[in-house]
């Protein structure tokens, strides 16, 4: 039976509901969860990291999962021990907000981490998101990441890559910190929800003056909640010249089927299969 600590890196969930319902669901998946009290106070960004740091350095805990999104994790990040956290390997787990931390985490550490549904996404799972999840959990069995998930081919081709990516805002906030995302050699996925396609606009158009999309091998677009994929994929077309496979899947992001994606490890996107497979990943408690 695995073991589940619950962080805090963003918000609090509002409805106490929403969150035993997602207990519950971790204990019918057979998770046991170490700390299963329904979080009512903030915790600093200090408080955020050493949070993590207590989560990692336990021996008993095998995953570390995120109660929700929001905003802040970025806040903890001058405080977290990237050390600590390479020293004591653990399976760091969500999405959203949590791309503050899932990307810098494996650009510093080298652990492979799960953009993946939070404690407050599981009380009412879909089947899809379930198989998905339990897969990352397992160490990928299933290696096509892709597999039952429709795919919409904008540019055609194949590229290996290391797989990076999340919520577009969130990763926007980073550019030009110390923690800013690689993407360099990238099979890089992007999302977002709720944003105006002027704002979408606006993110993307920094990214390509800040020359993040020179070296991406491939690009994976999620679902950009109330804009459609293919708006998005204009805006880059219109401003730079895509020489690299382009795909969509709404199958990432703010959605009820929701993939789990190995944040750091090395996959193959192929266009032409739609398919998108694990080719290397170094993943703590594979197989367990």
């Amino acid at each position: 039976m695995k073991k589940v600590f619950i962080v805090t890196p963003s918000y609090l969930i509002k409805k106490k509901s929403d969150f035993t319902g997602g207990i519950k669901q971790l204990s019918k998946l057979n998770f046991h969860v170490i700390n299963p009290d329904f979080p009512k106070v903030l915790p600093s960004p200090r408080e955020k990291a050493d949070q993590l740091h207590g989560a990692f350095a336990d021996p008993e805990i095998d995953i570390v999962l995120a109660l929700r999104g929001g905003y802040s994790a970025m806040k903890s990040l001058p405080y977290i021990d990237f050390e600590l956290i390479k020293k004591h390997r653990k399976v760091l787990a969500g999405f959203s907000d949590l791309s503050a931390l899932l990307n810098p985490i494996y650009e510093r550490t080298g652990l492979v981490t799960l953009h993946s549904p939070m404690v407050i996404n599981l009380g009412t799972p879909t089947p899809f998101t379930l198989r998905s999840f339990v897969n990352a959990v397992k160490g990928y069995p299933e290696k096509n990441l892709l597999k039952g998930a429709p795919v919409k081919v904008y540019n055609p081709g194949t590229a290996t890559g290391i797989l990076k990516g999340g919520n577009l805002i969130t990763l926007t906030a980073l550019i030009d910190t110390d923690w800013e995302i690689d993407t360099a050699d990238s099979i890089l996925f992007l999302e977002d929800v709720d944003e105006k396609l002027h704002e979408v606009d606006r993110y993307l158009t920094q990214w390509i003056l800040a020359g993040k999309f020179r070296k991406v091998k491939a690009l994976v677009l999620g679902d950009f909640r109330g804009i459609r994929s293919r708006q998005v994929y204009d805006i880059l077309a219109s401003q730079m010249e895509l020489n690299f496979p382009v795909v969509h899947c709404p199958y990432i992001g703010h959605v009820k089927n929701k993939i789990t994606l190995p944040v750091g490890a090395e996959v193959e996107l192929n266009t032409d299969r739609k398919q998108m497979v694990i080719c290397e990943m170094a993943f703590p408690g594979a197989g367990r």
